[in-house]
């Protein structure tokens, strides 16, 4: 474990898929076409301490959703990709954009999609409840599940490694 939080002190960039990471992999239809999603608020608080720490986030999604959008909008996301099913060519993207290397990045991934990608980054993850093939391959499987709070354990996780877990919550006691 200390390895892996080791590891975190590297990262500058966080990566998440959409389904089952951020929620709980739920779609809902609604009657006049649109659909629903439901993001975890200790989730969203653990990305905005990863953000102010100086990591940037991105989502990686092959579905296109408008709840989506505004999630990553409402957080200050760096990077939304949607409707991308060739993860990999994304993140190269992001690699040749950002001029980061993959030892200073970091990927959240709960299925087959994902495994390509999670196969790349200097720390990888999967929430607890991932398809098995995904936990074998990752560095780290969360206590929690996807729209539960594995997002935010990944977080902390992070912080841990570059040092700032402790001080971040020390300023939150007073």
């Amino acid at each position: 474990m200390e390895q892996i939080a080791a590891q975190g002190k590297k990262i500058q960039l966080l990566l998440l898929d959409v389904d089952g990471v951020l929620t709980d992999g739920t779609i809902v239809y609604t009657e006049g076409g649109g659909e629903s999603k439901g993001f975890n608020t200790q989730d969203g608080f653990g990305l905005r301490l990863l953000q102010d720490s100086g990591v940037d986030v991105g989502l990686i999604t092959a579905r296109t959703s408008e709840a989506v959008k505004r999630r990553a909008t409402d957080l200050g996301f760096a990077h939304l990709y949607q409707a991308r099913k060739d993860k990999t060519a994304v993140y190269e993207e992001i690699l040749d954009k950002t001029g980061l290397r993959p030892l200073q990045t970091a990927y959240m991934g709960d299925d087959w999609l994902d495994l390509p990608l999670l196969g790349r980054v200097g720390l990888s993850a999967a929430p607890a409840n991932s398809v098995i093939e995904v936990k074998r391959w990752v560095h780290y499987v969360c206590e929690q599940s996807g729209g539960q709070g594995a997002v935010r354990e990944f977080c902390e996780l992070i912080l841990e490694g570059r040092g700032q877990l402790a001080s971040l919550l020390a300023g939150y006691r007073g």
